[in-house]
């Protein structure tokens, strides 16, 4: 992953605000990164962000806060603009293979560094999810609204399982296999699964 450096320098001049949280939350993920949870500490965070524990404990009051907070900023970074092709199965499409180059590694990654985590807390995946999203509409809930205001889908056959559907299918994939969805099973999940539950009744 190059989303930060595998060591952080202490810096020449004091850090605050903004900067300095991001420094640290850098740090945190590039700590998840080399060691994962079980190694994970705030001890460990401070030194690679050349800081103290105190100046940690300030922001964040355990490493589970911390961690969560390294894991939404690592995942706002690499966040693309929504596509917008004019059409759902378009948009769809292009959303799952721009997921194949920028979240697989990502999901892949989490699945082993965390285990620890999702032990310790009882949560999984779907949690972690909803801390990433925030207060944030989802992008398949943007697409799919776009696509209710084109007319291409009936609003009165949605649900959140089906919204949530083509990502649900492409994430236990990610999962299950640690490999890219072939551009084949992306269309299916789009032409023979997610559009014929959607699609006005009349087509």
């Amino acid at each position: 992953m190059d989303l930060v450096s595998d060591v952080i320098e202490a810096p020449a001049r004091r850090r605050r605000g903004i900067e300095l949280e991001n420094a640290l939350l850098d740090a945190a993920w590039a700590e998840l990164l080399d060691g994962g949870y079980a190694s994970f500490t705030i001890d460990a965070v401070a030194q690679r962000a050349g800081t103290s524990r105190p100046v940690v404990y300030r922001r964040w009051a355990s490493k589970q806060e911390l961690l969560l907070a390294a894991i939404k900023r690592a995942g706002d970074l690499t966040r693309s603009p929504l596509p917008d092709t004019g059409s759902i199965r378009g948009d769809i499409i292009a959303m799952l293979t721009l997921a194949n180059e920028t979240r697989l590694s990502v999901a892949a990654l989490l699945s082993v560094r965390l285990a620890t985590y999702f032990e310790e807390t009882g949560t999984g995946f779907a949690d972690l999810r909803e801390v990433m999203l925030g207060d944030r509409v989802s992008a398949m809930e943007t697409v799919v609204a776009r696509a209710v205001e084109r007319g291409e889908i009936d609003p009165a056959r949605l649900t959140p399982r089906i919204v949530t559907l083509p990502f649900d299918l492409f994430r236990h994939h990610a999962l299950m296999t640690f490999k890219p969805m072939p551009l084949a099973d992306i269309e299916e999940i789009v032409d023979t699964i997610f559009l014929p539950l959607v699609a006005p009744r009349d087509r």
